[in-house]
């Protein structure tokens, strides 16, 4: 059944579908389509065609009148099936609207012949009884809702966790809410939260998202998310069934009401988006948007060889960003969600990709220009993954500011201080500068802008464990992957752990080395929260979640990734010491120092000059080169100070070695120093404060980091 009579959307450019007074107008870019057609559903399943005016500038629109909140459409597109030229045009396939603000129905084909029938090709069986449908829903506004945090970089603490997995197996929620966004939301979940001392939730993705064919096939899903179907469309599972009764709007307005509750507490809301890629992976597979509407101007295909993919994500598919539509798509994408939803970030998954211009990965791309220049998104926080699978994909320190990066030369080194390079006792080449390095904010890496040091050492995400990879426990437990209930034999999952298992493969009983175990996560996560940076925080490290040894868990929609709440007491009193230095860090500001160290005193005219940051050997003395360079060197004293007369200094002494040392407490003004936390304490809870006086010599147990205060 069609339509005649619409008449021209009144705007053109604009893209979705919008309602205005009487009706909606309708926008989609289909470059070399010959035509477009708008399907409308109606609850029994029967669809109605509407011829869309145009391209104009590429795009095909109308005023379609009667159209309310809670419609069910969809696209079809004509035009050339010319896959050797990049046009796989087939109006056989009902289309999602890239930007539709709700999707309704599975992705999950039923069996392998709706399978094929999705597939990119010319297949003229009908795809609408197997694709979801793309809601109109009402927009957010996002006037009425709470205001943002706005926390300021220097007082961020970072906690990525899993919507669905952070409060499915929480008993303090109700049932019904557990692994929902209101579940979220919810007193307990804000009052742990909360009580641990993060400042701002990163979400693992939240746009709608459909599992990869395979893993249908073999009774698994897509638990990360990374595999896009709608960049303004929340994933309708994770909301409750209440909402998604609703329908999209009753999901979409969890969402929102999920986002208002944590500002309220003063939590601030980051999501982890993914536009490098889509759903519709390689260029042989399925067809669920992007694909039928224009395949040659969405994807990046081979230079000179538009029948295939260029692909540097490793999902077979990769958004070409050097195209202005994607760019529009991805910019409009990130507003919707601050302006109408009000989250206060982005975490951009290989965010190289969305910097490649046709000769490589520049910061001068149009759309980081864009992205970072803009009144908006320019003001809420905003950090790359630097890195994707391409040639030159690894661009830690290159992006502009005010962006932030996760840093995997933080990661990997703390990992070898505390793990490998303690468990194999030997090494021939200095670690002591890089480990400083670390400590100090990379200014190796986020220092060299213009003009100089430009950024500080904020830009720098320092984690030690996130999503992709070992929990903090299990880094300590595990020698290698344990990934066989992914299905492929455990060759998933990366062989660059720079884990220790302290001498047992797994689990044990042995109480000598869950102690050793509990310290060296304890070392992980103080070195992490010590650092100059901005820390981030794995959601269940803090009590010592462990996954059974996968890493790579991406399709455990199960008790391997869901949290377990059932704590026993030394889980607990870990849970006291993250608390504990996180609180220290807030409560400090030479903890969180907001630009580079310079090794000289920024006030020199101060009645009381001393320098922002100093280096000790174990005897007290002053650093020297043949000691940073010396391969032996595991013991390191920093002393940093903000020289501001009511703050303290602060010291840190770290003794990597395995067995304990004596260490000379460096001179700061004849200040006596109060330890405030060691890694051997198995809780700060009942410790009496230790006052050490400068050249006194402290005993420092094995594989310990200690935090010392100056009084003032």
């Amino acid at each position: 059944m069609s339509r005649e009579g619409v008449t021209p959307s009144p705007t053109p450019h604009r893209l979705g579908v919008h309602l205005v007074e009487g009706g909606a107008v309708v926008g989609v870019y289909a470059g070399h389509a010959t035509a477009v057609d708008l399907c409308l559903f109606d609850a029994d399943g029967v669809e109605e065609r509407i011829a869309l005016h145009g391209p104009s500038a590429g795009v095909w629109h109308a005023y379609v009148p009667e159209i309310a909140e809670g419609q069910l459409y969809g696209f079809r597109a004509a035009g050339p099936w010319q896959p050797n030229k990049g046009h796989r045009y087939n109006p056989a396939k009902l289309l999602l609207d890239p930007y539709g603000r709700g999707i309704e129905g599975d992705f999950t084909p039923m069996n392998a012949e709706g399978a094929q029938t999705l597939l990119s090709n010319r297949d003229a069986t009908d795809t609408a009884p197997l694709m979801p449908r793309s809601v109109v829903t009402v927009e957010p506004g996002g006037s009425w809702q709470t205001p943002h945090p706005w926390v300021p970089w220097e007082d961020t603490v970072i906690y990525e966790l899993h919507v669905k997995g952070f409060t499915k197996q929480m008993e303090a929620v109700p049932e019904e809410l557990r692994g929902t966004y209101a579940g979220l939301a919810h007193p307990a979940s804000v009052e742990y939260l909360k009580s641990l001392g993060v400042t701002t939730i990163e979400l693992l993705p939240v746009h709608a998202f459909a599992s990869e064919p395979h893993l249908d096939h073999t009774g698994l899903s897509n638990y990360w998310g990374y595999s896009t179907a709608g960049f303004f469309a929340p994933h309708a599972p994770y909301a409750t069934a209440e909402a998604r009764a609703k329908g999209a709007q009753g999901v979409l307005d969890e969402f929102v009401g999920m986002v208002d509750l944590l500002h309220q507490a003063g939590l601030e809301v980051i999501l982890d988006v993914v536009y490098n890629h889509t759903a519709e992976a390689g260029w042989g597979d399925r067809v669920l948007s992007w694909r039928g509407l224009d395949n040659h101007d969405y994807y990046k295909h081979q230079p000179h060889s538009p029948g295939h993919y260029d692909d540097m994500t490793g999902t077979g598919n990769t958004l070409d960003f050097t195209h202005p539509r994607v760019v529009q798509m991805a910019i409009d994408s990130l507003k919707f969600w601050v302006e109408e939803v009000g989250v206060d970030g982005f975490r951009f998954d290989l965010a190289v990709t969305l910097g490649r211009t046709g000769h490589g990965f520049s910061t001068r791309h149009p759309f980081l220009v864009g992205l970072t220049m803009d009144s908006v998104l320019g003001g809420v926080k905003l950090i790359a993954e630097p890195w994707d699978t391409g040639l030159g994909g690894w661009q830690v320190g290159n992006f502009p500011a005010p962006m932030t990066e996760w840093n995997d030369r933080f990661r990997d080194r703390i990992r070898s201080f505390w793990l490998t390079d303690t468990a194999k006792g030997a090494r021939h080449h200095p670690t002591a500068p890089e480990l400083a390095t670390r400590l100090a904010g990379s200014s190796d890496l986020f220092g060299h802008t213009e003009p100089p040091l430009a950024r500080g050492p904020l830009a720098s995400i320092n984690f030690v464990t996130c999503h992709d990879g070992f929990t903090a426990h299990d880094l300590t437990a595990y020698n290698g992957k344990h990934n066989e209930a992914n299905g492929e034999d455990n060759r998933d999952g990366t062989d660059n752990n720079r884990s220790w298992n302290h001498g047992i493969e797994g689990a044990t009983d042995n109480e000598d080395i869950l102690a050793l175990r509990r310290r060296s996560v304890r070392n992980l996560l103080g070195t992490t929260l010590l650092s100059a940076g901005t820390p981030m925080l794995l959601s269940g490290d803090e009590f010592g979640n462990s996954q059974g040894g996968n890493n790579n868990a991406y399709c455990q929609d199960n008790e391997i990734s869901w949290l377990n709440w059932s704590h026993e007491p030394w889980q607990k009193d870990l849970r006291a010491s993250v608390a504990h230095l996180v609180n220290l860090r807030l409560l400090h500001r030479v903890l969180r120092p907001a630009t580079f160290y310079e090794g000289r005193d920024p006030r020199p005219n101060d009645t009381n000059p001393r320098a922002d940051s100093a280096w000790f050997t174990a005897t007290g003395e002053p650093e020297t080169e043949d000691w940073w360079e010396d391969p032996s060197t595991r013991v390191v004293q920093f002393m940093r100070s903000l020289s501001d007369i009511g703050e303290p200094d602060a010291l840190l002494v770290i003794n990597g070695w395995r067995e304990p040392v004596d260490v000379t407490i460096p001179f700061d003004d004849g200040n006596p120093w109060r330890l405030m936390w060691d890694s051997a304490w198995e809780t700060p809870e009942g410790v009496d404060i230790e006052v050490v006086t400068p050249g006194q010599t402290e005993t420092l147990e094995a594989q310990t980091v200690r935090l010392y205060l100056s009084e003032v």
